[in-house]
């Protein structure tokens, strides 16, 4: 397994099929470098790919979760467009870098295995362009949340603009755009951000770890199946998500999980399935 510098890949348990991708850059309370830009993905592509995992839990090394872009990588990335005489040739690189950045957050949506923010404190900027693009959110008490890009004088462009609103709603997305304020874990909550929020990181840990045990039990090809049906439903009309899904079953349904379901409900026993 290929090692990285801004991401680490944990399997808590060597029997589990949850594994962990940390955001490891704890001592800059985990700002999002450009190497993470690179890395993420990749790191991403190995769990997706590799037959053991079943769900993903995303979480951050340290004190937080993410701050943020890492203002040095944004210096970075502004610096050839301001010193260029070419400002159209500049500005369609400029383009590039932004795109081959979305698509890196882009990533966890197209991972087929279902990735679970776990958030404790700091989510800030970047952090919520990440977490916007996950399955599902959990967080702790101390958590607190910002979408701050309108604080630095730039539009945010690396998904909350475009995913928030399907989240919180519209107006809600807005106002926090806007404003860039921070918010506590128990707003994030009652906004529908995060589906629970837990007392301290060690009991978000335990019970986020259930939930993908649980989840890393069920049938590999009715999770994956659900994720890209709701993701792709999101952006049809109601008919045309409808056609999608039984476009859908009518290649995966009928599979040996769903008998494995029947004759484990006859035996009164758990269902066990092939991995992936």
């Amino acid at each position: 397994m290929e090692k990285y510098s801004s991401v680490e890949i944990v399997q808590e348990n060597p029997s589990s099929p949850v594994f962990t991708l940390y955001l490891n850059r704890p001592l800059h309370s985990n700002a999002l470098s450009l190497q993470f830009f690179t890395e993420f993905p990749k790191a991403l592509s190995y769990l997706d790919n590799n037959p053991n995992v079943a769900v993903i839990v995303l979480s951050g090394k340290g004190k937080h979760f993410c701050a943020g872009i890492d203002l040095k990588s944004l210096t970075s990335l502004t610096a050839d467009v301001q010193a260029s005489s070419d400002r159209g040739r500049s500005g369609e690189r400029f383009r590039r870098q932004i795109i081959f950045m979305q698509e890196a957050i882009t990533a966890v949506e197209r991972c087929r295995k279902p990735v679970i923010a776990s958030i404790h404190g700091a989510c800030i900027g970047g952090g919520v362009d990440i977490i916007t693009a996950c399955d599902m959110r959990y967080c702790t008490e101390d958590a607190f949340f910002s979408v701050k890009e309108v604080d630095l004088a730039i539009t945010a462009d690396l998904g909350s603009l475009q995913r928030l609103p399907a989240i919180v709603g519209y107006g809600n997305a807005m106002e926090l755009a806007l404003t860039g304020r921070t918010f506590s874990g128990s707003e994030a909550k009652s906004l529908g951000l995060v589906s629970k929020v837990f007392g301290c990181k060690a009991d978000m840990e335990e019970g986020v770890g259930a939930i993908a045990e649980g989840i890393g039990a069920k049938s590999p090809l009715a999770v994956i199946g659900t994720k890209k049906v709701m993701l792709k439903s999101r952006d049809l009309t109601l008919n045309d998500g409808l056609d999608y899904v039984a476009t859908w079953n009518s290649a995966m349904l009928l599979s040996n999980d769903l008998l494995e379901v029947v004759s484990a409900q006859l035996q009164k026993r758990k269902p066990s399935f092939s991995k992936l």
